[in-house]
Order: structure tokens, then C-alpha cells, then sequence
């Protein structure tokens, strides 16, 4: 556990090394957290929930970090604003690297208490404490490019990310499933989060599974036969928030001289035709799906598809940072990876569903409104971190996030 403490840690600061000092402050919506906020809200995790209450004697690195960098625990207190996060010059990034190791040095101090082995609840909480901060890695990802992105300058975060591998793109292909009764939710002895669970029967009618993932190339093609002008495919919403926000194509397309162009991690690159269309909204996937004629998958549908696939593609560990073309290596395929698949299940609770007494309770259970499934693991997802029952969720209208498009039909 202390090593898997040590890797994590390090991972987050690993991510943020290419900053400059400047970058660590921006925030470039409500939405976004400025870097350092990130890297002090999953120290305060650790420090509020494993080291005040089960390390003797601990003393809290500054009486007001939690205030500062408390993200949404009711229980916990009173919070500094969201939108307000960008306003904090102070405490400097010098401090909050020191706010880091301070509490990593106690978290040390309290995993060697029980030579290594800590009782169960003691070790469900730190592993919790690791996939919140995974969380937060992919987080770090997804602001810091939308923090670049609106720099008019364009810069990279790290400009020697590798292009996508060559295209393997085959045509669409549909995959088959017999319709049934299947379980779905988690189920095994390892991590899952509250929202995977309880397992459950769900019944499913016959269906079909997009074998891969739809293409910058193919949502090209809705967006010339003006998918963007025409509101005969959008939810109401969703039309309304295309003219509200004057949408014309995906987050981060730019239009040069007749020629597409994409913002990256690594800067600016042409478009590549080949690769998943990635930072399009639920109405944006779901009005695709219906000028394609087909639909999204239900959560359970992605799901089950998935329960036979091995857990690996592009993530975070492989290096790219950003959607690659199809492999043809599996069927399905992308289904890890790439991007963040909308379903069109609305985020609920499962049958039985019940949230943990106490302030983790309010880790998942209090945002089942107004919010829609998506499944599948980005780019930017550590690997360790997903799973086929894992259930990733957003308001309708989010961009900015490593979100795409699969497509099924019956």
C-alpha cells in the first residue's frame, strides 16, 4: 500500500512537471481548477479523511487549506468558491508542493504504523484517497488543455508527444448481441466506486454494437450536411445550447485556410480524419446518432459488450494524450481508452443503491440528477483506474472532457 501511495503521488507530479510557473494558476472556466488546485485538493483528501482522524497527533499543514481546497463535503465545512478558484495567487505553487510532502510524509509515517497490514476500513479509505487522485490526474489532463487552448499563442503542453500510429480505420461494422437477462454493476473483491453497485439483472432486448468508435472523418460529413443548422436531429436542449453557444463543429476544431486543425496537447496538429471525434457533448453525440440513423448505447448495453474485453488501449500510459485511429485488434474495438463514450442512460441510482454514512457518502450519490453515462476510460484515464462496470457522468452540454461517440441500433 505505501508503494502504491508512493506511485500515485509521484504520477500526479510527473503530470504536472511540463508547467511553467504561470500555467499553474489559470482558471479558464467554473468548470476548470487551476492546476496547483488540483494537486492541493487530493493532499487535503488524504490529510482531511485518513490523517486527522487515524494519525495521533497529526497537526494540519495550514489551518485554512481546508477552506481553501475542500471541493464539495457539506460535512466537512464551509468552501472557497468554485468559479473563484483561479483568484488564489497565494498559497504559492512553492507552498502547495511543500503541503504535498508534508502530508506524504505522515501518510508514510501512519501506512508503517501497522506494518503494512491495515485493517479493512483503514484500507478502503486509502485506496479510495488513490482513485480520487486518479481521478484528478485525468482532470489535471483535460484543464490544462482547455487552459492552453484559449491562450491565442496555442501553446503545447509537451510538444514531443508522438503522432497517432497509421490509420487501421475498416468500414462500419456491426456487432451482435442476443437480447436476455444480465447482470451488470460491479462485482469482485478489488476497487469499484458506490455508483457501480449493487450488482443487478437487467433485461436486454436484442441490440447491435458499433465495432468501433465514430471518426473526426465521419462527424466531418454531419457537419457539411449542416448538422450544425438544421435542429430536425437535436434535442430541444441541445439545439438551444448550439445557438446559445454558437457551436460549429467539436471543442478545439479550428478552421485555417480551408483546412481543419486541432488543438492538442501537443499544440495545434491538421485534423486527422482517421482518429475518434473527441470534446463533443451528449447533444452533440446524440443528434450524430440520429442523422446516422442509429442511436447511442444504454450504460447496460456498453456494458455488457464489454464484460469479455480486456481492459487496455490508448490510456494514459501509452503515451499519446489524445485519440488515436481504430487498432482492429478487438472486437469491439476503443471500447478503453481513446475517449469517454456517451451512453443514453441518464446518471441514476442502481436497485438498492445506498450512500455510505458520513462525508464519503457524498462522493457520488448527490449528483444522480441532470446528468448523463458515459462509459469506457480517455486517453488521459490512468489504466488502473477502469473497469467494465465503471460509470463516468457529466452534465449534457460538456465538452471539454475526452468525450465521444459510439453508435448501436436494434
Amino acid at each position: 500500500m505505501a508503494e502504491r501511495y508512493r506511485q500515485v503521488r509521484q504520477l500526479s507530479e510527473w503530470i504536472a512537471q511540463p508547467l511553467a510557473i504561470e500555467d499553474y494558476v489559470v482558471q479558464s472556466m467554473p468548470d476548470v481548477s487551476p492546476p496547483k488546485w488540483h494537486l492541493a485538493h487530493s493532499t487535503w483528501f488524504f490529510e482531511t479523511f485518513l490523517l486527522l482522524p487515524h494519525l495521533p497527533n497529526y497537526q494540519v499543514f495550514h489551518p485554512q487549506f481546508g477552506y481553501l481546497f475542500n471541493s464539495y463535503y457539506e460535512t466537512i465545512g464551509a468552501r472557497h468558491p468554485r468559479a473563484h478558484r483561479g483568484l488564489l495567487s497565494r498559497p504559492t505553487v512553492e507552498t502547495i508542493y511543500q503541503y504535498r510532502a508534508y502530508v506524504d510524509a505522515a501518510m508514510q509515517e501512519l501506512l508503517s504504523r501497522f506494518g503494512g497490514q491495515l485493517a479493512p476500513s483503514l484500507a478502503s479509505l486509502v485506496t479510495l484517497g488513490l482513485h480520487h487522485e486518479q481521478q484528478h490526474q485525468e482532470l489535471l489532463l483535460t484543464d490544462i488543455k482547455h487552459i492552453l487552448a484559449l491562450n491565442p499563442l496555442r501553446p503545447a503542453y509537451r510538444a514531443d508527444l508522438p503522432a497517432a500510429p497509421a490509420p487501421m480505420v475498416s468500414q462500419e461494422q456491426w456487432l451482435d448481441y442476443a437480447g436476455g437477462l444480465y447482470p451488470i454493476g460491479y462485482q469482485g473483491d478489488d476497487f469499484a466506486f458506490d455508483n457501480e453497485l449493487p450488482r443487478h439483472p437487467v433485461y436486454l432486448p436484442d441490440y447491435y454494437l458499433a465495432a468501433r468508435l465514430v471518426t473526426n472523418g465521419e462527424y466531418l460529413e454531419f457537419i457539411q450536411a449542416g448538422g450544425y443548422c438544421q435542429a430536425a436531429h437535436w434535442l430541444a436542449e441541445g439545439w438551444a445550447t448550439v445557438q446559445a453557444q454558437q457551436w460549429q463543429a467539436p471543442l478545439y476544431w479550428e478552421q485555417i485556410d480551408g483546412d481543419w486543425w486541432e488543438m492538442t496537447l501537443a499544440g495545434l496538429r491538421p485534423l486527422n480524419l482517421q482518429a475518434p471525434v473527441c470534446h463533443v457533448s451528449f447533444y452533440e453525440a446524440n443528434a450524430y446518432a440520429s442523422w446516422a440513423g442509429q442511436r447511442l448505447p444504454t450504460e447496460a448495453e456498453w456494458e455488457v459488450a464489454a464484460a469479455a474485453t480486456a481492459v487496455e488501449g490508448n490510456l494514459l500510459g501509452a503515451g499519446y494524450l489524445h485519440p488515436v485511429p481504430a487498432t482492429g485488434k478487438a472486437r469491439p474495438d476503443q471500447l478503453y481508452g481513446e475517449v469517454w463514450e456517451w451512453t443514453e442512460s441518464a446518471y441514476l441510482p442502481y436497485p438498492g443503491f445506498q450512500i455510505a454514512a458520513g462525508a464519503v457518502g457524498e462522493y457520488n450519490g448527490k449528483f444522480m440528477c441532470n446528468q448523463m453515462v458515459l462509459r469506457g476510460g480517455s486517453c488521459v484515464t490512468p489504466p488502473q483506474h477502469v473497469r467494465p462496470s465503471y460509470r463516468n457522468f457529466f452534465p449534457a452540454a460538456t465538452r471539454w472532457q475526452f468525450s465521444g461517440i459510439r453508435l448501436a441500433k436494434r
